[in-house]
């Protein structure tokens, strides 16, 4: 059974709690400026290490230094507390 959707005050109530982090529909977003390339890539290769652990992966895009992460819970169609729990995860980075 996929995890239960967040209502909109619960997003909200959330998102406070995160530093950078916005709602993009179904997603939270939230983009990292690095001084180099090798930075940005460094922190994606961080990313992936704590999304394999938590089973759960963000759609990440690489800039040349901005790294965009989105999250959501594809089989829910929305936005779960998985998504928060790995956003705080990656902020803690």
């Amino acid at each position: 059974m996929p995890p239960t959707l967040l209502s909109q005050e619960e997003i909200e109530h959330y998102l406070i709690r995160l530093q950078g982090w916005r709602q993009d529909a179904l997603a939270i977003c939230r983009d990292f400026l690095f001084p180099s390339f090798g930075d940005a890539v460094a922190f994606v290769n961080r990313v992936a290490e704590v999304a394999e652990e938590a089973d759960h992966h963000p759609n990440i895009a690489i800039d040349y230094k901005r790294v965009s992460l989105s999250v959501t819970t594809w089989a829910s169609g929305g936005l779960t507390r998985r998504d928060f729990r790995l956003a705080g995860k990656i902020d803690g980075l």
